[in-house]
């Protein structure tokens, strides 16, 4: 859901359009794409806040970090962003932290 979450900021981001501190900023600032996005956050921390009363933070961060490689690879797939060698490179590093961070 964070990555969800990060894609959706993503496409709001593009839709915002900066004129001052009016209130036409700010009603670009809140489309519907940010409004989504927010909810999903929303959802994705109350979520994140059960998962900590069940597991312990040394086993559900390291999971989180997982989020950096599903994010790059849901931007370049919804949103045409440019993967490279380098994303899957660090990507390989995240995963074999949370290998060795959990003990799985």
């Amino acid at each position: 859901m964070v990555a969800v979450g990060q894609v959706l900021f993503k496409v709001a981001a593009g839709h915002w359009r900066v004129d001052g501190f009016g209130v036409a900023t700010l009603r670009s600032f809140l489309s519907g794409w940010m409004i989504v996005a927010l909810v999903v956050y929303a959802i994705a921390t109350v979520l994140w806040v059960y998962v900590l009363r069940l597991a312990p933070l040394s086993l559900a961060y390291p999971l989180f970090a997982l989020a950096f490689i599903v994010t790059p690879i849901l931007g370049h797939y919804l949103l045409g962003e440019p993967l490279s060698w380098r994303v899957f490179a660090g990507g390989a590093v995240i995963v074999a932290g949370v290998i060795i961070a959990t003990g799985r």
